[in-house]
Order: C-alpha cells, then sequence, then structure tokens
C-alpha cells in the first residue's frame, strides 16, 4: 500500500504545527476579538495518516474587558485536515506556503463538534437536561469525539453515585445516529455495552455509566491464578456479538492500514523512518502468508481500556464492554491482536505499574496462539504496536522518546517472533 501524497506533506505540517511558527498562529487566531497571546505550548499532536494533523496547544491569553485586560488560560486547536463546516464562528483560516490551510479554533467551539460547547457548558447542559449538573471533560479528540461526565446534583446525598453520574459521548452529527444504534443493537443482545439514555441531533448521546473495575487495574494488580479465567471471560464477550453486527459497515482492522502506520511513526521518530518501513512491509508479507481466519462480529477497538470486569470474590466475567463505535465485521485474530498488542506496551508506558505484565502476556499469547493462526496472531500484533507508536509523543519534553522507542521495539519482537514461526510451518 502506497502512502497518499498528501500524507508525504504530513511530516512538514507536524513540524509546521509543532515549531516555532505556530505562535505566529495562534496570535492570528486569536486577532479577531483582540485578545494577545502571552505564552503557549503544544499540548497534543493527533495525526491521522492522509487524513492531516491537528494540534493542541495549552495558551496563556490576554483578553480585553471593560475594567482592563484579563489574563486567562485556553486551549486552542490547529489542523491540516479538511473540515465539512468552514463557516464556524470563531474559525479562523490561515493560508500557508505551498500547503494545505490551517484552521484554528478556541476550545470548545470545534467546527466539527457542535455538541461540545453545550456538553462543556454545566449551566447550558443543565437547561437541556431538566436537572442541575456538573461536567468533567475526560478525553478531547479535536474534530473527532470527546467524553464528559455528567453529575447529577443531589442535595439529599442519598442516590448511588454511580446512578448520579453518566458519560456524555460527543461525535459528530453524521455518525451519531449509527454509533446509537451499536449500542442499543448490543444492549438488546444481552452484551453488557452502556445503555443509551439520550440522544441528540446535535451529536450528544449520553451513557450510563459502566460497571466494574478497569482490567487495566487488574493487570497493575496481577491476576495471579486468574488469567486463563480472565481471558476466557474476554473471548466469551467477543463470542456474545449478536450476528446483526455482520450487516454493520466494515472497517479496516489496524494492521491493514499498517503503511499509514509506519508513516506516523516515522513522522514522530525520523531518525527509525527504515526501521518503521521495515516493520510495515514484514507484517504485509506474514498477513499474506497467514490464515487470517473467516468474517465474524468483532469489537474493532478490543483493549484493556475498553473493558470493565467484575472484580467481585469468586466472580470473573466483563461487567462492560466500553467504547464499540468500530464494531463490525472483522476476523477474530484482529480482536485478539488488539488485545496483546496493547497490553505488550504497558510496560514501556508505565514500567513501575505493570510489573506482572510480561507473565500474564506470554500466558495469554500461548492461549490466542489456539485459537487463531500464530503467525497471523503475531503479524497484526505487530501492526497494533506500531500504530501507537506515533501516540507516545507527548508534552513531557523528550521523555516520551523511549516509551515510543520501546513501542517500536515491542512491534519488531511480534514480527521477528511471527517469522519464526512462519519458518518451523515450512513450505505450504
Amino acid at each position: 500500500m502506497s502512502v497518499p501524497a498528501a500524507a508525504q506533506r504530513e511530516p512538514a505540517d507536524v513540524a509546521m504545527l509543532t515549531g516555532t511558527e505556530a505562535g505566529g498562529m495562534i496570535a492570528g487566531a486569536l486577532e479577531p476579538d483582540g485578545s494577545r497571546l502571552l505564552d503557549w505550548q503544544v499540548h497534543t499532536v493527533h495525526h491521522r495518516p492522509g487524513a492531516g494533523v491537528t494540534v493542541g496547544y495549552t495558551a496563556t491569553v490576554e483578553r480585553p474587558a471593560p475594567s482592563g485586560p484579563v489574563r486567562a488560560e485556553e486551549y486552542i486547536c490547529a489542523t491540516t485536515a479538511q473540515l465539512s463546516h468552514t463557516g464556524t464562528p470563531g474559525l479562523v483560516r490561515l493560508g500557508t506556503p505551498g500547503g494545505a490551510p490551517v484552521h484554528l479554533w478556541r476550545h470548545p467551539a470545534d467546527p466539527e463538534l457542535p455538541g461540545l460547547a453545550v456538553a462543556c457548558d454545566a449551566t447550558r447542559l443543565a437547561e437541556r437536561l431538566g436537572t442541575p449538573v456538573s461536567v468533567e471533560l475526560l478525553a478531547y479528540r479535536p474534530t473527532r469525539r470527546a467524553v464528559v461526565r455528567v453529575t447529577r446534583a443531589d442535595r439529599s446525598q442519598t442516590a448511588d453515585a454511580r446512578d448520579r453520574t453518566a458519560y456524555l459521548k460527543v461525535v459528530r452529527p453524521s455518525v451519531a445516529a449509527a454509533f446509537v444504534d451499536r449500542h442499543r443493537m448490543l444492549t438488546d443482545a444481552g452484551v453488557p455495552a452502556p445503555r443509551v439514555l439520550r440522544a441528540d441531533d446535535d451529536g450528544m448521546v449520553l451513557l450510563e455509566t459502566g460497571r466494574g473495575t478497569p482490567l487495566a487495574n487488574l493487570l497493575a494488580r496481577g491476576l495471579g491464578q486468574r488469567g486463563d479465567e480472565v481471558l476466557s471471560a474476554l473471548v466469551s464477550t467477543l463470542d456474545a456479538l449478536p450476528p446483526a453486527v455482520l450487516d454493520l459497515p466494515r472497517r479496516p482492522a489496524w494492521s491493514d492500514r499498517v503503511d499509514h502506520y509506519a508513516h506516523a511513526a516515522a513522522t514522530v521518530l525520523p531518525e527509525h523512518a527504515a526501521r518503521t518501513a521495515a516493520l510495515a512491509a514484514g507484517v504485509n508479507e506474514l498477513m499474506a502468508a497467514s490464515d487470517a481466519g473467516p468474517v465474524v462480529p468483532t469489537h474493532g477497538d478490543f483493549y484493556e481500556a475498553n473493558v470493565l470486569m467484575d472484580d467481585a470474590p469468586g466472580v470473573v466475567s466483563v461487567a462492560t464492554l466500553l467504547d464499540v463505535d468500530a464494531v463490525g465485521p472483522g476476523r477474530r485474530v484482529d480482536d485478539l491482536a488488539c488485545l496483546l498488542g496493547h497490553v505488550s506496551v504497558l510496560p514501556h508506558l508505565a514500567p513501575q505499574t505493570y510489573p506482572y505484565v510480561p507473565a500474564v502476556l506470554e500466558a495469554w499469547t500461548a492461549a490466542c496462539s489456539r485459537m487463531v493462526d500464530p503467525v497471523a496472531l503475531h503479524a497484526r500484533s505487530a501492526g497494533v504496536v506500531l500504530s501507537l507508536v506515533a501516540g507516545a509523543r507527548r508534552t513531557d519534553g523528550g521523555h516520551w522518546r523511549s516509551d515510543a522507542e520501546g513501542r517500536l521495539a515491542r512491534a519488531e519482537s511480534w514480527l521477528a517472533r511471527g517469522r519464526e514461526l512462519l519458518a518451523q510451518r515450512g513450505p505450504r
């Protein structure tokens, strides 16, 4: 798979949006209302290969006011991605020499997420819901989605905390109906996805609070003798996905876009561009030489952050399955590879937190290799980990680099073991 021409420009776009000239762009976005930029720094970098680069900045801004200038902290976003709503109030368009235009906005005025401004304003959201609430923004991926924790005020304090809390998913209005349909399809089939409490036309979907303990927490504490039971519970949840999932649109698995993720990894680690390209080539080679298995209902993003476990004594089961946006037809091997690939990078992300992961990973890899073609499993796990390399970039100085390089090495080890397994198999 070749990298689109637009993606070829993206390393330069990343450099532009994270370099010193970004300050001038941010200042330009503030000019229309007379605000002045005092200080700024890069907060997050979102690179969707072939679809553009989006950067979020924390900024100290001086705003005009009747009583004199007021200093405030703001969150500002800039993107080279193509937007659907370029007439959004507050959106600033800046031309760039020889490249795509850059659009900038001040959070929460996201041009693709019209519901975000209401979701992040407790007063406006309370008017919408008809009850006093407090709000907390938990996650925000500019132009794509956001998650807001909504807590209903309860002066009696008698209500259970879980009953007073819900989660507002803010998505593009064009995909909201499909998102709601997926949730209802799963809950109607008995799959433990959060119930939809409310859906609005501007892309706000209110979901009930999931119950259970994050699988990541159990991995941090160590599974002990329960490792096999936990994996069995995870697989049983995949087995419970209803046949109607096969009628949904099919999305490419992470490993299907390995060339794009290699390009994204090379953008943040340019000195390792040859390694990322070799990884992508190796993954494609092993995928072509192995059996991916039949098309079945899949979760599409099946990893520890999206699973809450029932942690009661003597009980091992999945209590809640989160983030079902990507549910659809696919291959079981890709759901398993997503799980193993994500688990395998936890020690690089937080080595002191996950000392028990290597043993669990070894056991789960052996067990999953008995469920699907082990060569396909290792190749696709390598592809998943490669997709995570670019996401290691954070605003902690250069410390993220060792995490990114650790993920790159982890992907190479998955690929190397896959090649060993293929060699052991001999000529077909």
